[in-house]
């Protein structure tokens, strides 16, 4: 133990000193005590599995160690990682990437005030942010928009305001879980409403939404839910959202739509199948429909509600809307992103939008380039192959889609798949990829053209 160096000595040691400008000399001295204390209780614990050599060793490297977990600490544990994977919403990389024009907005102004309740022409307090509704409101139809700060939030509002202690009819067979498991009968537990099952699990007719009205209490509310994740085929019914309009207007209760993706076009031609639009459920006379703002729509995270002035304005007096209300940087990127949409500069300005419509000639050429530049400088090291494979829209939307497109097949020579998937996440720059078939798979439809340069430099660095 005596082999060990004190805290004092450690401190002297450059590495130490160095990190000490960087982050403060108080950091430094607990980093290297919690470190020092945590080797001494090793070497207490098994003292024959140490040398004298060891020790000193193990030592030695506490100075360097503690430094490099300092520089990791203030780099934060948020980091930027290129996705490579294929997946256009990838909910571990916090789904939808901002376009420019959003980044560009929240760079200049989120270091500075912004009139989020400010009525800048009478110096009165005005609506937050109420560029976003009518933008929402243009987009899609609606009489009027509101938007809190996730889907999930706006499910918990709009049941609580429009069906508190009432029921809430909902078909077996869209009784979803998402990730983290998020539930539509605990979202319904909640929200304070009582859930009212009809149907089955893959056959559910506008008879059995009729025949929930027989019981008493009567229902409040018919809720239709989008299945986001999953599909259920062959022996299958499903009401559509006019059948529960009519329903719906016939027995004096709002019909709301909770789609989830937020799609504001037919994606089908790129591959995105069953995603209907959010104006064609607006038109279809649903009270509302409840959308995400950072999955098809290419945004920030955000829940939007978009229906019936009067049923937005139910929702907007609830106590819980002020709970569940978006925060002035996700405002700022929402409303950037609407504004491309509007204009309809999406394709070019908003990233999944891009992605999504990107030819896959266009992904072949630039793994073709990927590939020969990456091949004189691997040599035997790694197989690279141009292949035609799928990318997935992901983010909980359409689980069935598949976007035609072309990526780089990796296969390092002495194998070790998983260690290399590795070093390309922990390096610098970040990438992930994902593993099939034996081999790396890298889909450049999902990483910006101009980054294709740092993939070619990770993978090199990688396989070396």
């Amino acid at each position: 133990m005596r082999r060990l160096p004190g805290v004092d000595a450690l401190l002297e040691a450059p590495e130490a000193v160095a990190a000490g400008q960087r982050h403060g000399h108080g950091l430094v001295a607990a980093e290297l005590r919690r470190r020092l204390e945590a080797l001494r209780t090793k070497v207490r614990e098994n003292p024959d599995g140490w040398s004298p050599e060891a020790v000193e060793a193990a030592g030695a490297a506490l100075a360097p160690e503690s430094a490099a977990a300092l520089d990791a600490r203030a780099e934060g544990r948020l980091v930027s990682v290129l996705n490579a994977t294929g997946v256009l919403v990838h909910t571990n990389l916090g789904r939808a990437p901002l376009g420019e024009p959003a980044l560009r907005r929240l760079a200049e102004a989120a270091g500075l005030g912004l009139n989020l309740e400010l009525d800048l022409e009478t110096g009165r307090r005005g609506g937050r942010a109420p560029g976003c509704d009518e933008l929402l409101a243009e987009l899609t139809g609606a009489e009027a928009a509101c938007v809190v700060n996730n889907c999930a939030a706006a499910l918990l509002l709009c049941l609580n305001a429009l069906a508190k202690d009432r029921p809430v009819v909902v078909s077996r067979g869209e009784l979803v879980e998402i990730g983290g498991s998020f539930r539509i009968p605990d979202i319904c537990e909640r929200s304070n409403v009582q859930l009212r099952e009809v149907g089955t699990t893959n056959r559910t007719r506008i008879g059995d939404y009729r025949a929930a009205f027989d019981h008493e209490p009567s229902p409040a509310l018919l809720l239709k839910v989008h299945p986001s994740n999953f599909r259920v085929v062959g022996f299958t019914e499903e009401t559509s959202i006019e059948e529960l309009v009519e329903l719906g207007r016939s027995k004096g209760v709002p019909v709301v739509m909770d789609q989830g993706s937020g799609a504001l076009h037919d994606l089908a031609p790129w591959g995105v199948e069953g995603e209907t639009p959010v104006p064609e459920l607006v038109a279809a006379g649903a009270d509302l429909v409840l959308f995400s703002g950072d999955k098809l729509l290419g945004g920030p995270q955000a829940g939007c509600l978009v229906g019936r002035r009067e049923t937005i304005e139910t929702c907007r007096k609830n106590p819980l809307f002020r709970a569940l209300r978006a925060d002035r940087l996700r405002m700022l990127a929402l409303e950037a992103t609407l504004w491309s949409h509007a204009t309809g500069r999406a394709a070019s300005e908003v990233p999944v939008i891009a992605q999504l419509e990107l030819p896959a000639e266009d992904v072949r050429r630039r793994a073709e380039a990927l590939r020969e530049r990456l091949s004189p400088a691997l040599g035997e090291r790694a197989a690279l192959e141009v292949a035609e494979d799928f990318s997935t829209s992901g983010g909980g939307s359409s689980p069935t889609s598949r976007i035609p497109t072309f990526v780089l097949r990796v296969s390092p020579a002495g194998g070790g798949l998983d260690a290399l998937a590795r070093r390309l996440r922990t390096q610098r720059p970040r990438v992930l990829a994902r593993i099939a078939d034996e081999a790396l798979v890298v889909d450049l439809r999902t990483v910006p053209a101009e980054r294709d340069a740092e993939i070619a430099e990770a993978l090199e660095a990688a396989l070396r």
